[in-house]
């Protein structure tokens, strides 16, 4: 990953709100479910099955599998009370600027 990556990824992340919606949406399912953790690519998927199959008109998202790690995060930092929810590997950007 790198940092035109990241910049790419919030830029489509606020022309794109409704995306972040579902991950939220379905990942908080998940949680309710009783999951401990669960996989940001299969909540990917999910909102990709959401918007090509159970949602009838207008385009189906056009996701970037690159965003997935960006939406796992942003999820945590918002809801604390589920650190660690995702597992992350650590992105190029923060082995390049220690954080």
């Amino acid at each position: 990953m790198s940092d035109a990556i990241k910049l790419k990824w919030w830029a489509w992340h606020r022309e794109n709100p409704d995306v972040y919606e579902l991950f939220k949406r379905f990942t908080l399912d998940v949680i309710r479910r009783g999951h401990d953790s669960y996989s940001s690519k299969a909540i990917f998927e999910r909102i990709r099955w959401h918007s090509d199959v159970e949602t009838q008109g207008g385009d189906p998202f056009r996701m970037s599998n690159n965003f997935t790690p960006y939406y796992a995060r942003l999820f945590m930092v918002e809801h604390p009370e589920h650190q660690g929810f995702f597992r992350t590997q650590t992105l190029q950007e923060e082995k390049q600027h220690g954080f």
